[in-house]
This record gives C-alpha cells, structure tokens and sequence, in this order.
C-alpha cells in the first residue's frame, strides 16, 4: 500500500522547494526591473537619453541575458541543476550591487550585461527542477505559482526601489538589493536538493541529449516554434511598456517617487500577480480536456486587453491611468504558464532545462531584447516633433503588436487541435 505520510512528506518538500526558487525569482525579476523603476533618477544623475536606456534595459541585457542561456542549459541538463541556479544567483546579485557604483553610462552598461550574465541561469533550470518535483496535472499550477516571481519582484521593486530612492539615493536601492542576492544564493544551496531527472515521468529517457538534437527537435517542432514567437511578440509589449512605465507615469501623468512606490507596487502586484496566478489555475481546469487551450486562452486574454491598453495610455492624470493599467497587467501575462508548461510537457525530461532555455532565447530576444529598445529609440525619434508626449506616442504604438501576437497563439491553437486528434486516432 501507498505510505501516505511518505506522500505528505515529499509535498511538503516539493512546496518548499518550489517557494525557494519562487523567491529566488522574485530577486531574479527585481534585479532585472531596478533599471526601468529609477529610471528617471538614473537618467538625471547620468544624463542618458530615453534611446540609451532602452539600449541597456533592453538589446545590451538581453544579448547576454538570451545567448548564455543556451549554454547554462547545455550544463545544467548534465550536471547539478542546483549548483548552476546558486552560482548564477551569486554573480547576478553581486553584478546588480556593481550597478550601484556605476559612475558613468559605459560602467553601467558593462554591470547590467553581467546581470545579464547571470540571470541567464536562474529561470532554465529552476522550470526542470520544478517539473521533476511536480506530476503532470499539478505542473501548470506548480509553474503558475513560480511564475509569481516576476510580478511579485516588480511590485517589491517599484514599492523597496521607489522608496529607498527617495530616502536615500538611487544606488543605494541596488546595493542593498545585491546583498540580499548573495545571501540568497546561499540558501538555495542548503535547502534545494536535486531531484531525479524525469522521476514523475512515464517515460524512459535514453542517455543524455546533445544540444544539436534538442535545438533541431525544439526548431523543427511547430508548437513549440509557435508557442515561442508568440510570447516573444507578447512580451515586446509587456517588456516595451514595463521598461518605461514609470518614467511615463512621472514625467507625462505626475506621478513622484513615493507615489509610485505605493500605488503602481498596487496595481503591479494585484494585476500581474493575478494573472499569472489565475493563468495556471485555468489552464490545469482546461488543458486535460483539450490540448488548444495552451494557446486559446493567451489569445482571448490578449484581444481582452487591448481596450485597457489603449485607456491606460490615453489617460489625462495619473489615477485613472492606473485603474486602466490593471486590465493588461492582469490579462497580459495568462501566455507566460501556457507557454512554459507546454513546451515542458511536450519534450523529453533530460531535454527540458535545454528546451527551456530556447524558449526564453526566441521569447526574450524578441521582448526583451528588441521591445524596450524600440520604445526608447521611437520616444528620441518622435521627441523633436512632439516634445511632451513622445513617450505616450511611442507607447501607443505598441498597439499592433497584440493583433501579432494574437494570430500566432491562434495558429498555435490549430496545430495543437490537430495533433490532439492525430494522437486520438493513433490511440484507437
């Protein structure tokens, strides 16, 4: 019979792993969002363009942010997925403790790259580990929940950066956030332990696969192609708006530091928290049933967002700006645990670190390599016609790129119906 206390005890570990590596990703996305939170004191004290800081947030980040993953994921599948995920903890947050020293823009851009550097191996194996510790049926939920980590760092980000910035200083907030960083690599060390690859899998997996292999099986495979262009456009929205959220609330809707720090940390972590939250619990209610709902449901959330995004830019003050803004941050982000669970429900366990990590090459090269770095370019480009509102018009014309986004999950949907039917046939 089923040793019922040995079940208990191993989701007891399995929920303590998974807040561990949660709250690692809430350091992750915090680290990552500082930049576009202080911009505009960073901006002042280093006297850079809206164009150069889209470039470092945004192109300069993601060159390392993007490309290093690949070959963090390559190790991490043969070797200890816990000892790649503490070491990259430690070099992001001592990088983003550099940050804080930067005197000029050149310095600042060669810490953020490091950033970079060791963000790359945070999310990659932290979605193995997890899918190693979770079955599949409670695996969307498990990633939901992890997927928490952004919207919970961005909120504590706005609310601990916008705060200390005020206080005290704009470096300070960057310090303070690496020396907690490296502290937490610490504790992922003691408390995470490398579970079997593919345990909770019925499926036996041959040796280890080779990078070639599993990049020619992610490439040649449409869903998993599909699933990644259409984040990669989603998230040119969501890290083109992100990047530069604050600095339009303050300089184009009034809003100050300690405003922000109380208000916008709100509708950051109601909105996009719960909608990261509610995507994954949808998900598990839907996709048993139909195999389409990985991409359908990223589809409706996106058309639904469009009208609230379209408000939120048009806003005349601050206040209503932000009652506007909770419609996209809370239905932008249901494409985030549709993306993810899929592509590791779809691979090979000893392919899933690998797999992960070219999901996040193709979706953040695009987002947030090439969104925020559009926004700043588009602001420069149009300050000189429309010296007030050269954000808000770049922000606008963000707009299509929903429609893009939109018609890549719903071609997506196709493919997924018809492989589901083609495995129905098959099983009969």
């Amino acid at each position: 019979m089923l040793d019922r206390s040995a079940v208990s005890v191993e989701r007891s570990r399995a929920g303590i792993v998974l807040f561990t590596l949660t709250a690692v990703y809430v350091l992750n996305f915090l680290d990552r969002s500082l930049l576009g939170i202080l911009a505009k004191p960073i901006e002042d004290a280093l006297n850079i363009t809206d164009g150069q800081l889209g470039l470092i947030s945004g192109l300069y980040f993601a060159m390392f942010y993007c490309f290093i993953a690949i070959p963090v994921g390559w190790l991490a599948d043969r070797t200890n997925r816990v000892n790649v995920l503490t070491l990259a903890c430690a070099i992001w947050s001592a990088a983003t403790a550099a940050c804080g020293f930067a005197a000029t823009y050149p310095q600042l851009v060669v810490a953020r790259m490091t950033v970079g550097f060791g963000e790359a191996g945070g999310v990659p194996p932290s979605y193995a580990l997890i899918s190693d510790y979770y079955p599949k049926g409670r695996r969307a939920t498990a990633l939901g929940i992890y997927n928490m980590g952004p919207p919970i760092g961005a909120a504590l980000g706005v609310a601990f950066g916008a705060s200390v910035a005020a206080a005290f200083s704009w470096r300070a907030a960057f310090i303070a956030i690496g020396a907690i960083g490296m502290v937490a690599a610490i504790a992922i060390k003691l408390i995470v332990r490398e579970p079997p690859r593919g345990g909770l899998d019925n499926s036996v997996t041959a040796g280890r696969s080779g990078f070639w292999e599993t990049a020619t099986m992610f490439f040649s495979r449409p869903s998993l192609v599909l699933a990644s262009l259409g984040s990669g456009a989603t998230q040119f929205i969501t890290y083109g708006v992100g990047n530069f959220t604050v600095l339009f609330l303050m300089r184009e809707k009034g809003m100050d530091l300690h405003q922000v720090a109380i208000w916008y940390a709100l509708v950051v972590a109601i909105g996009m928290g719960g909608g990261i939250l509610v995507s994954g619990f949808v998900l598990d209610r839907f996709v048993h049933r139909f195999k389409a709902a990985y991409a359908l449901i990223p589809a409706i959330s996106l058309a639904l967002a469009i009208p609230f995004y379209i408000g939120f830019v048009w806003a005349p003050n601050w206040p209503l700006a932000l009652v506007l803004g909770l419609g996209p941050m809370f239905l932008n982000y249901f494409y985030l645990s549709a993306s993810v669970a899929l592509v590791q429900e779809e691979v090979r366990p000893d392919q899933r670190v690998m797999s992960g990590a070219l999901l996040l090459l193709v979706m953040n090269f695009i987002g947030l390599g090439l969104g925020p770095t559009y926004v700043g370019w588009a602001s420069d480009h149009l300050h000189a016609a429309y010296p007030e509102h050269s954000l808000q018009i770049a922000l606008y014309t963000l707009t299509p790129c929903y429609l893009v986004a939109i018609v890549i999950f719903l071609f997506l949907a196709r493919i997924l119906r018809r492989e589901q039917r083609a495995a129905q046939g098959t099983a009969r």
